[in-house]
């Protein structure tokens, strides 16, 4: 397992929004979306809180984030949120930087 660093910041929305530090490493692992953070050399994910099948179409109501930022050999997660409803997608990450991450290890698509 890859090393995890949590800042304050981020425990402390952890415990806002009522989520666990197993559940945003799940969203880490496995996520649903990858955008740019809005930090410098930052990333988040996304993973839908619960998905409904509704005639074949994946439905939500609530999105939880996290964003990281790598360093050499550990994953530094800055902050992790919930989102009401479903969020536009905006500013992907490019497709090189994904495979890098993925070949390291840090999540599977």
């Amino acid at each position: 397992m890859k090393n995890f660093k949590w800042t304050k910041h981020s425990e402390k929305k952890i415990k806002y929004y009522g989520l666990s530090k197993s559940r945003i490493l799940r969203v880490i692992k496995n996520p649903f979306r990858i955008e740019e953070g809005i930090a410098p050399q930052t990333i988040a994910m996304m993973q839908p809180a619960r998905i409904k099948k509704n005639k074949n179409k994946k439905i939500w109501k609530q999105e939880i984030w996290t964003m990281i930022q790598k360093d050499k050999e550990t994953i530094k997660i800055i902050s992790a949120w919930r989102y009401p409803g479903i969020s536009p997608q905006t500013n992907p990450i490019p497709s090189y930087i994904i495979d890098e991450l993925e070949k390291e290890g840090y999540f599977k698509i």
